[in-house]
């Protein structure tokens, strides 16, 4: 059983949260973490770079020069590779970088993730995150009574609230509503910031597919 402390957003603990590591994973699994990392990675790819090949250049396939008796070199021609503008040797076409996880094994690695941030105390829990009106520098004052100095993920229940108003101005602040939480995003970030109601709602929930589901 983990606990984790629950802060008012003075940083002053209020509660505990307790939270079976078998709902997690049991143990961080540092390799399936990193297939789910590199998987989610490779899918942002849009693997569209391309260049010409010999039949793609827009040049005419007549013979430059006749064969013998100018002194120049031998050319065919002029969309040959070794003319400038002609085209590449070995030319990039368009692929697919996707790779594919099973569903159980997506959802483990987000839970997981979840485990790590929890075992390195890079989980901060507050009762609740609330403002009544958009303000950086309030939400700034929050981060730092909290002890959040580096990147942080923010998981809420909306994306649309003061709160995200207020914190999406602030740098190496990365805001999510808390049903697309994924291992990438929290790998990413050296902490995780989440209300207890909305983690709560994840960890009850069949959530853990993140945006990258299929």
């Amino acid at each position: 059983m983990i606990e984790i402390p629950v802060t008012d957003i003075q940083g002053k603990q209020v509660d505990t949260l307790q939270i079976e590591e078998q709902t997690l994973g049991g143990e961080v699994r540092h390799a399936l973490l990193k297939q789910a990392y590199v998987r989610y990675h490779a899918n942002r790819r849009q693997g569209s770079a391309a260049t010409k090949n010999r039949s793609r250049v827009a040049y005419s396939t007549h013979k430059m020069y006749r064969q013998k008796g100018t002194g120049n070199a031998r050319r065919g021609a002029a969309g040959t590779n070794l003319m400038r503008g002609g085209g590449m040797a070995f030319a990039k076409q368009p692929k697919s970088w996707r790779q594919r996880m099973p569903r159980k094994m997506r959802r483990l690695a987000n839970r997981n993730a979840l485990l790590a941030k929890a075992v390195d105390q890079e989980l901060k829990v507050v009762d609740q995150l609330t403002l009544d009106t958009p303000s950086t520098r309030q939400f700034a004052a929050i981060l730092n009574n909290l002890s959040i100095d580096r990147s942080c993920l923010i998981a809420m229940g909306s994306t649309v609230g003061p709160e995200a108003k207020s914190a999406r101005n602030l740098d190496a602040v990365t805001i999510r509503r808390v049903d697309q939480l994924n291992a990438f995003d929290m790998l990413n970030h050296r902490y995780v910031l989440v209300d207890k109601a909305s983690l709560a709602k994840w960890l009850a929930g069949d959530n853990g597919d993140g945006p990258e589901a299929d």
